[in-house]
């Protein structure tokens, strides 16, 4: 087990798995846990976890949900990704801001201050979650600086809790 701090486990109600389940659905655009699905949300040291069965699948920052990278994995949400080149793979899994030059797609539909996945070029692979900086059009306009801001990636602690 890896050096995440998790405290406060609780079960969601039915009642308070839906909205967020169909907020999620909305977002990504892919189907995600249900009401019936044993959802808990949990407390860990830089946000709220949100745990289907034993997995960490889901993360709340801020009071806004989105999947960690293992809920990407799992149901494969076509919006909201930006897409790296394979150059930028071992920065991005090591913890590092996404820069412009290195996006090579992204979702048009991506608004500054979304949060969005990180995948890579030649493989379609989950590598990270974020914060972009930019609209989506922005983002593939490749000018240079931080365009999107890490939260989470693959090799993280967060990542680690997992295995």
């Amino acid at each position: 087990m890896a050096d995440i701090r998790i405290r406060k486990r609780k079960r969601m109600r039915s009642k308070e798995v839906k909205p967020l389940s169909q907020e999620l659905e909305s977002m990504l655009g892919a189907h995600v846990f249900g009401e019936d699905d044993a959802v808990d949300r949990a407390e860990s040291t830089d946000f709220d976890l949100l745990f289907v069965g034993n997995d960490i699948l889901g993360l709340i920052i801020e009071e806004r949900p989105f999947l960690t990278v293992r809920g990407i994995l799992k149901y494969r949400p076509p919006k909201r990704f930006v897409t790296v080149d394979m150059g930028a793979v071992p920065f991005i899994t090591n913890g590092a801001d996404c820069m412009g030059p290195g996006i090579v797609d992204a979702d048009p539909d991506i608004e500054a201050g979304d949060m969005v996945w990180i995948r890579d070029a030649n493989n379609k692979v989950p590598l990270a979650i974020g914060v972009s900086d930019r609209s989506g059009k922005e983002l593939l306009e490749k000018k240079a600086g931080k365009a999107i801001k890490t939260i989470h990636n693959v090799g993280d602690k967060l990542w680690k809790s997992g295995e």
